[in-house]
């Protein structure tokens, strides 16, 4: 039979230097490979070890649960796993049993991921059991309906975990008009309503390879790939995946929810509306928000509410950027009676960073960890097979690993002072607070 066509790129090694000049990290190479169907395929040879790590990225997060579904992207990812039209879910996990092997799903707002870690010995086996969950899932009624059940009870059980209650809370009330505004699993009523039909629904317009990205990375050669994988994967038929329009509507505070529990810790969560992973200003205020409070020790807010007061054991803050705008939090857990000083500390400190320039000891040190630890994000098989699907998902380009480090390195304290001014507002706050409201004095 003659072989479909594929095009392909072949990049070079990229490596990381000290400010002497010295080579410290090589990047191993990656091709990438655009195939017929339009499945885009990175690869990258790694043989230090006999094993093969594979990951498939899905733009099926969910976000793309309808109205009233919420749940279902999560309950389609989980389904693939649960029998195919050669194996019952027993007789798929006995085979992954015997190899040693891992074959896993996971969904999250923006996309859902289906892993394969396998022996190199076992590959091409392992390999049919992934195409086969992947291309020919039957999603049997009373197992979809088990799974349905078992999560049922993992919502209940996250009922007792103050912080995920007041992160689920504080999304509620931010994200007015925004998929990322419900939890990926759903909730109690809307997961209790889904159906076999509707998970088949959702499957058959989403899981199409022109809606997906994989990375292979491992003990194989690309030539191996291309001879023995990719004429399997152009059996997986493309699609037209509707053009996706999505409406981002935050809440203006400020706004307090407040939530009762008989509990010792008030468990806060202060924030607002976030940036999207590829702003372009999302290295100023990844920087910035390392030295309010996302450095750990070395930053501001860890500094003065628990080092200085002792007001709380934990403090932090991030920018949760997605594909589309998330949220910026700080997140943090005091003592009840505490919670009122320790949440009015935070936005001084927020109020603080948008009034004055960092320091350039701040700003030298906050540069060192992004660009030391960067490599840290792809040193093992299962980060860097992670790493690939993200950098291609949010359009980063395959030279992000040699242009990271100046990306990082012009930033300038003006530039932090800008962004921070631009999408940071203080005033107009949400704040979630679970906790004994009466001894938190905020009944």
């Amino acid at each position: 039979m003659k072989k479909k066509p594929f095009l392909y790129i072949l990049l070079f090694s990229l490596f990381w230097t000290s400010q002497s000049g010295l080579a410290v990290h090589a990047m191993p190479p990656v091709q990438k490979i655009a195939l017929p169907n339009q499945l885009v395929l990175l690869v990258s040879e790694e043989h230090s070890l006999p094993m093969v790590t594979i990951q498939l990225l899905i733009n099926s997060g969910s976000r793309q649960d309808p109205v009233g579904k919420e749940g279902l992207a999560n309950l389609t990812s989980n389904s693939l796993l649960l029998g195919t039209l050669k194996h019952t879910i027993t007789s798929l996990n006995e085979e992954l049993d015997f190899m040693g092997a891992s074959l896993d799903t996971s969904c999250s707002r923006d996309y859902a991921v289906l892993s394969l870690r396998i022996l190199k010995k076992d590959l091409y086996k392992g390999f049919n059991l992934l195409t086969e969950v992947l291309m020919q899932p039957t999603f049997p009624k009373n197992e979809i309906e088990r799974e349905i059940q078992r999560t049922l009870g993992a919502i209940r059980s996250a009922e007792q975990k103050p912080m995920e209650v007041a992160e689920k809370s504080f999304c509620k009330a931010l994200f007015l008009g925004s998929p990322y505004g419900h939890p990926v699993e759903g909730t109690q009523d809307s997961l209790s309503k889904l159906t076999r039909e509707e998970v088949i629904q959702f499957y058959e317009t989403f899981y199409h390879p022109n809606n997906a990205i994989m990375s292979i990375v491992g003990d194989i050669t690309v030539d191996d790939i291309k001879e023995k994988l990719i004429p399997r994967l152009t059996d997986w038929p493309a699609s037209k995946i509707q053009k996706e329009e999505v409406a981002t509507r935050f809440a203006k505070g400020p706004e307090v929810v407040k939530i009762d529990r008989n509990i010792s810790q008030a468990n806060i969560i202060l924030g607002q509306p976030g940036i999207s992973r590829e702003n372009p200003d999302y290295y100023a205020l990844t920087v910035m928000n390392y030295i309010l409070g996302g450095g750990g020790f070395a930053s501001r807010l860890l500094e003065e509410i628990r080092n200085n007061r002792g007001l709380a054991y934990s403090v932090t803050s991030f920018f949760d950027a997605g594909k589309f705008p998330g949220s910026f939090q700080i997140v943090m857990e005091t003592k009840n009676p505490s919670a009122r000083e320790a949440i009015d500390i935070a936005l001084q400190q927020l109020k603080l960073i948008l009034k004055e320039r960092v320091t350039e000891k701040e700003l030298e040190g906050a540069k060192k960890y992004f660009i030391g630890s960067f490599p840290m994000r792809f040193d093992t098989q299962i980060k860097l097979a992670g790493f690939l699907v993200q950098v291609e998902y949010y359009h980063l380009g395959l030279d992000y690993f040699d242009k990271y480090p100046s990306l990082i390195n012009t930033v300038t304290s003006e530039d932090m002072l800008r962004t921070a001014k631009k999408y940071l507002h203080p005033e107009n706050y949400i704040l979630v607070v679970v906790a004994n409201l009466k001894e938190a004095g905020m009944e």
